[in-house]
């Protein structure tokens, strides 16, 4: 498993700082340096993640790597998805009938 460094800065949602450690140590320190580093900065978010690879995290914590607007565009055509799913399901439904 690899360990990921992420600075975000929710206000513009964009990755300040990205890095990847092998070390779960090592990725400890640099997020308590981070934290030290950006103390005073209230939109910034610094965590660790761990994740098999880089992809892989991109595809689990998907808020950090995504515009705000990508990801409501992502969700708009899964909920697209769904209903459409849901809709042909129930189409193919039919009613009871009485004996």
């Amino acid at each position: 498993m690899r360990h990921y460094l992420v600075v975000f800065d929710r206000h513009t949602s964009s990755i300040v700082r990205f890095a990847e450690f092998v070390a779960a140590s090592e990725a400890l320190t640099a997020r308590f340096d981070a934290e030290l580093e950006y103390r005073a900065e209230p939109n910034i978010e610094v965590v660790v993640l761990g994740a098999a690879s880089d992809q892989a995290l991109r595809r689990t914590h998907s808020r950090y790597f995504h515009g705000a607007q990508e990801m409501a565009k992502d969700a708009l055509t899964s909920l697209k998805g769904l209903e459409s799913g849901q809709r042909s399901r129930l189409s193919g439904l039919r009613p009871a009938t009485a004996h």
